[in-house]
């Protein structure tokens, strides 16, 4: 998966080098992101009924930041991006009762990690791009497949016993994008959310920025994302949310 991304990002960079007689835009842009985890976990197996595991308090999770990068590119009123970036939480916890996991019972202490990669292909197009000598606004509408690989598992620190569940997810979102751009696109705004609830799942995304352009060509950038799942399939339920500020940068032409 990241060599299709680095794949990916060559493409961009060709594409780039295409003359148009529309407004063109590639470029490349690195997030750092501080999320609050929350959620919880559990799954059933074998006849015996998980235990719903909070996600900190039982598994011990702490708190983790990461980047994200992100390329794109634009051609008039259509845009292309994607970006990639990958969660490891881990943790251990001195057990006051018994739980259940993926059809094992655990009695003492235990230690638990939750590993992901996501990797966003994001299209736009914009519905409406208003432009004049001191501000500006577009909305556009968004199609995207979110794309989530990782597994999660939870071992006896003092028993040979472990279960772990493996997870490919391709999530298609739908959504919306508001850009205002202000004091003759020197400093701008943005709010960006997709999702899609489909029986009993809800996948969120939505990320708020404002930027400021200093030279030409490089935004500096300040924002709040939030991501959330909350999947109960077959025995199988994930109630997360990460969410948080970021800061971020744009190179761009």
């Amino acid at each position: 998966m990241k060599k299709t991304f680095i794949w990916m990002i060559c493409i961009f960079g060709v594409i780039g080098i295409t003359p148009s007689a529309q407004a063109f835009e590639v470029g490349i842009r690195g997030y750092y992101w501080f999320p609050t985890l929350n959620g919880d976990i559990k799954m059933d197996s074998s006849g015996l009924i998980g235990t719903t595991l909070d996600l900190k308090n039982d598994l011990g999770f702490e708190d983790e930041y990461y980047p994200i990068v992100e390329a794109f590119v634009g051609l008039g009123n259509h845009h292309l991006s994607l970006s990639y970036y990958s969660a490891d939480y881990s943790g251990t916890k001195v057990l006051s009762e018994p739980i259940t996991f993926k059809g094992k019972t655990y009695t003492t202490d235990i230690s638990s990690s939750l590993e992901y990669d996501i990797y966003d292909l994001m299209y736009q197009y914009d519905l409406l791009d208003l432009e004049n000598i001191l501000a500006g606004f577009s909305l556009g509408i968004i199609g995207k497949v979110k794309i989530i690989n990782g597994d999660v598992e939870i071992k006896s620190t003092t028993l040979t016993k472990s279960a772990s569940e493996d997870f490919t997810l391709p999530i298609p979102m739908v959504g919306g994008n508001f850009h205002l751009g202000i004091i003759a696109d020197l400093l701008e705004a943005r709010l960006k959310v997709s999702g899609i609830s489909y029986g009993d799942g809800t996948i969120f995304d939505s990320q708020a920025d404002i930027s400021l352009t200093p030279f030409p060509f490089v935004d500096i950038h300040g924002g709040y994302q939030i991501f959330l799942i909350d999947l109960d399939i077959d025995g199988e339920q994930f109630n997360y949310n990460t969410s948080g500020p970021y800061i971020a940068l744009t190179l761009s032409y």
